[in-house]
This record gives structure tokens, C-alpha cells and sequence, in this order.
């Protein structure tokens, strides 16, 4: 599948790599595509060569688009790249916003659902966002089991996104269907848990599980 990785930091690099590992043929999407410097980060990231283009450029390359830019910063980007790009495309959204004193800055309407309002032909699965980009690629990495997310109005677009959930090694067992956009927000508000527990842990590299009541 092609894949389109807005963004450049940990996350995009790490989803990269692992979405490559699996087989896919990925791009990213910079302003900096021609910087050389980028460029070398991205190849070590990767471990190989990999291709860099303009936003607009690995947007209209991809099938899946993957929005690993800052939560403040993604609605803007999105929008030189334009709505009529995004038409049809799986956006899998994994960013969530913060303002500069690391406050939430989507307290209403999370940023999952601001994208699929401003642009209502994508199709936008939030997923992801409840871990740190170590534990993305490396489920097993943990101690056992542990529950991922999705949000989304698409059902079709939420399975593509479950197919490249699994090719990152996440079993079917541990995905969990939120329902619509609007769980978005549970999902980006858990950050503020996240930092709480990598305060209290000292680490970055946990998840939750979701435990059900037992059975008789």
C-alpha cells in the first residue's frame, strides 16, 4: 500500500519505518523535501532509502495519508494540500494538539474531528495517539496485552487502518472500535493521563489495557 507520512518527527519516522519493514511503500511529506540533512535523518530512520516530497506531492502519491505533523499546526497543512486532494483518502490521524504551556489546545471539538469537518470527503481515523511512537511499532515490547483505539465514521476506512494496525503488530484482539469521530476526543484527552503516568513510571513505554467485567 502507499502511504503518505505528513510529518517528520519521532512518530512519523517510527511509523515509517515500521509501515516499511512491513512491506509498504512509503513517503514523506516535508516543506524541507530538499533538505539534504532531512533527508540523511529519514534514511537512517528508516533504515534504507525513502522517498521525501512536498505535502501536496506525497498526498497525492498515497492511498493512506498519515497526519504525524503538531496538533496545532495539522489543519493548516492540510490545507495548502487542499480538500479536493484529500477527497476519498484514509487520513489516519495521530496527532494531538498542544499549546505552549501544555495545555490541550482541541478542548471541545478534538482535532480528529476538526479535520473531518474541514475536510468532509476524507475519510479520518484517529488511532494511535494514546501511546508514545517506541510502543507504536513494538506491541510486544510491553509485558502483555494491551488495548489500542479507533474513532471514526468510515467503516471501511477503520478497516484499511486496522490492516496497518496488524502489519505494526497489533492483533485483532487488541483494537478496540470507539465508534465515531466524536470519540476522537477521549482519545487526544487521554494525553493529559499519558503524561500524569510517564511522570509516575518514569518511562514512556506502557499502555493500557481495558479490562471487562469477569464472567460467571
Amino acid at each position: 500500500m502507499k502511504i503518505g507520512v505528513l510529518g517528520t518527527g519521532n512518530v512519523g519516522k517510527a511509523l515509517a519505518a515500521g509501515w516499511a519493514a512491513a512491506g509498504h511503500d512509503v513517503v514523506f511529506g516535508s516543506r524541507r523535501a530538499d533538505d539534504a540533512e532531512l533527508r540523511a535523518e529519514l534514511v537512517t530512520a528508516v533504515g534504507g532509502e525513502v522517498a521525501v516530497a512536498d505535502p501536496a506531492g506525497a498526498v497525492a502519491a498515497a492511498e493512506v495519508v498519515v497526519n504525524a505533523t503538531p496538533g496545532t499546526a495539522s489543519v493548516p497543512l492540510l490545507e495548502t494540500v487542499g480538500a479536493s486532494a484529500l477527497a476519498g483518502k484514509v487520513v489516519l490521524d495521530v496527532a494531538v494538539g498542544f499549546r505552549e504551556d501544555n495545555s490541550l489546545s482541541h478542548l471541545v471539538e478534538s482535532l480528529g474531528e476538526e479535520i473531518q469537518r474541514t475536510f468532509p470527503e476524507a475519510r479520518v481515523v484517529k488511532t494511535l495517539c494514546t501511546i508514545d511512537s517506541t510502543v507504536m511499532i513494538a506491541p510486544d515490547s510491553l509485558e502483555g496485552p494491551s488495548t489500542l483505539f479507533l474513532s471514526g465514521d468510515d467503516a471501511d476506512a477503520k478497516r484499511t487502518v486496522s490492516g496497518l494496525l496488524h502489519d505494526l503488530g497489533w492483533p485483532p484482539e487488541a483494537l478496540l472500535d470507539l465508534g465515531g469521530i466524536g470519540t476522537a476526543r477521549g482519545q487526544e484527552h487521554y494525553s493529559l493521563m499519558f503524561i500524569a503516568l510517564a511522570g509516575a513510571l518514569k518511562s514512556y513505554g506502557f499502555s493500557v489495557k481495558v479490562v471487562r467485567p469477569a464472567t460467571s
